[in-house]
C-alpha cells in the first residue's frame, strides 16, 4: 500500500447570479443570446402588439387615425423602436447564422468579426429607423 493522501478533488457548486453575470463572454456568444432574445421577443409580442396595430392599419382609415394616434405616444413609439431593432438583430444573425451553416467563417477571429457585424449593422439601421419613426425627417 502507498502511503500517499488522495488527491483534492475539485468543488462544484451552484452557480449565482451574482457569477454568472461577471463571466467574460465572447462577442460571438453575445449575439447568440441576443439572437434568441430577440426571436422570443418577437414571437411574444406579434400577437400582443404587432397583429393589433396591423389590423388597426388596414381596416379603415377611421381606425387607422386611432391607431396613430396610438403610435404618437412615446412610450408606444420605445416600444416600437426596441421592436424594430430586435427584428433587426434576428435578421442580420440570422444571415450570419447561414453563413456558418455553409462553413464560412468558422474559425475564431472570422467569427469574432462577423459577430461585431452584426451589432454595429442592426444597431445602426436602428438608429435610421429610430430617428424615422421619431421624425427627424
Amino acid at each position: 500500500m502507498s502511503d500517499t493522501a488522495p488527491k483534492q478533488r475539485p468543488q462544484y457548486r451552484n452557480i449565482g447570479v451574482p457569477q454568472i453575470l461577471s463571466y467574460r463572454l465572447p462577442l460571438a456568444a453575445k449575439s447568440s443570446i441576443l439572437h434568441r432574445v430577440s426571436g422570443a421577443l418577437l414571437f411574444l409580442c406579434l400577437p400582443l402588439v404587432l397583429l393589433p396595430l396591423f389590423s388597426l392599419s388596414v381596416s379603415s382609415p377611421e381606425s387607422f387615425a386611432t391607431m396613430r394616434s396610438y403610435v404618437d405616444n412615446p412610450v408606444c413609439k420605445l416600444v416600437l423602436l426596441v421592436l424594430i431593432w430586435g427584428y433587426l438583430h434576428h435578421f442580420c444573425a440570422g444571415i450570419r447564422y447561414l453563413a456558418l451553416d455553409l462553413h464560412l467563417g468558422n474559425d475564431k477571429e472570422s467569427a469574432k468579426k462577423s459577430a461585431g457585424m452584426v451589432f454595429g449593422v442592426s444597431l445602426a439601421l436602428t438608429v435610421v429607423f429610430g430617428l424615422k419613426l421619431f421624425g427627424v425627417w
